[in-house]
């Protein structure tokens, strides 16, 4: 890991309205995108002021409020995402290789309701011009190759199997078993191709672009914007059907699906149980709808609270991530269940993405429908290596086939874009 930067630093923070620059995602590097994007509404950074590598959430909440408590913010704007933000990515488990991650940037420029604005780190002396935001030019079309990562098909129906036993001895209720997929990109790609086809054939998930995760995620783990915290739960997934009846019946059979319902109760419950202890006027629909994406309808339940105290986004990462929703039921013996079955280390698939202000404000969805790239590699010139992951939730009467299909169906959007 390498070495935080740690207080005393003193960051001078100015986030000023700008005219409208169009694409803003011209302006991210092509090697390594900084994005967070849903609905026309953008986040873009540019460089790196301040990289914070911490444990886990908890010690991430930590030193960022360390950070943000000193830091000198004139922000003109004062919208969402305006003044001091960082972006960031959690591991799915904390015994992960892979570590929980803070990036500020040295600019970031957002779009949202019509408001262009940029924010600039400036030196703690003197009264520099800020650098005007500057565009790179596309780099040309690029596929990727695909193929199979440690868990085959044939071994991923092995897995669920296993996770089916898990449960029937009374380890588990539920448990989501992923499997993976790997490949390359070719050397000097320009990634932000893969978030353009992403952001374009899903606009209504998150699409994000940290340290080198870049996917679009249909669920948000929790969004706190002025004391109101909001959160969504997916849990229950079938394909859309091919035409208008065959789609109907599909979303029909979805809401009807004692399997599909029992695996949601057990995650919109996760939630709720977490949420409790740091939120206060909690609520949460009484009956999940269909939520309806290009390529899935999925089971959804909104829930809203109002945040106690200081709290933080980050501080509530750490007690609701993992979601049963990514994990199981109960969360602990999940965890160990996925170590103990799947052949691979996550990483940070599964785990909290997203952006956070300097008064604990911020939007974070969970990691899912994308793909780790090692930047290392990409720094390097070398063709850039990926991995991939997409999971389904296993509960007593789970069928193998039916669950590898599922992970078909989340695969197709990742898998679409490097193609």
């Amino acid at each position: 890991m390498s070495t935080p930067t740690r207080s005393p630093v003193r960051l001078r923070v100015v986030t000023r309205a700008i005219a409208p620059l169009g694409d803003l995602l011209e302006y991210a590097d092509p090697a390594n995108p900084l994005v967070w994007a849903r609905r026309g509404a953008w986040l873009v950074g540019v460089g790196t002021a301040v990289h914070i590598e911490a444990r886990d959430a908890e010690e991430l909440a930590a030193r960022w409020r360390e950070l943000a408590t000193v830091a000198e913010v004139d922000d003109h704007v004062g919208a969402p995402g305006t003044g001091l933000v960082a972006f960031g990515a959690l591991p799915f488990d904390v015994r992960s290789a892979a570590t929980a991650a803070l990036t500020v940037p040295q600019l970031t420029i957002g779009h949202r309701d019509g408001l262009t604005w940029a924010t600039w780190i400036l030196p703690d002396t003197g009264e520099p011009e800020p650098d005007e935001p500057q565009a790179v030019p596309f780099g040309p079309h690029w596929s990727a190759a695909v193929g199979p990562g440690a868990l085959t098909p044939e071994g991923y129906q092995t897995a669920v199997r296993a996770g089916l036993d898990a449960i029937a001895a009374g380890e588990v209720s539920k448990v989501v078993l992923a499997r993976d997929l790997v490949g390359t990109v070719p050397a000097g790609a320009d990634l932000r191709r893969l978030v353009r086809s992403l952001a374009t054939g899903y606009p209504d998930t998150w699409v994000y672009a940290v340290d080198g995760l870049i996917g679009a995620s249909p669920e948000t783990l929790v969004t706190v914007a002025g004391g109101t915290v909001t959160a969504r739960v997916l849990a229950g997934t079938v394909a859309r059907g091919a035409d208008p009846d065959s789609d109907h019946e599909a979303a029909g059979a979805l809401a009807s699906s004692v399997k599909d319902l029992t695996e949601h109760g057990f995650a919109v419950r996760s939630l709720v149980d977490a949420l409790t202890p740091l939120t206060s006027a909690l609520a949460a629909s009484e009956q999940p709808f269909t939520l309806a994406l290009p390529n899935v309808w999925h089971l959804a339940t909104d829930v809203e609270a109002t945040v106690a105290g200081e709290t933080s986004a980050l501080d509530l990462l750490g007690v609701l991530h993992p979601t049963a929703a990514v994990a199981g039921t109960p969360t602990d013996a999940a965890v160990a269940a996925i170590a103990r079955i799947e052949p691979f280390d996550r990483g940070r698939y599964a785990g909290p993405v997203g952006w956070i202000d300097a008064h604990g404000d911020g939007e974070w969805a969970i990691a899912l429908r994308g793909a780790q790239f090692d930047l290392t590699a990409a720094a390097a010139g070398a063709d850039i290596p990926f991995t991939a992951h997409a999971g389904a939730g296993i509960v007593a009467g789970s069928d193998p086939e039916a669950e590898l299909l599922e992970t078909r169906v989340k695969f197709r959007p990742i898998v679409d874009a490097l193609a």
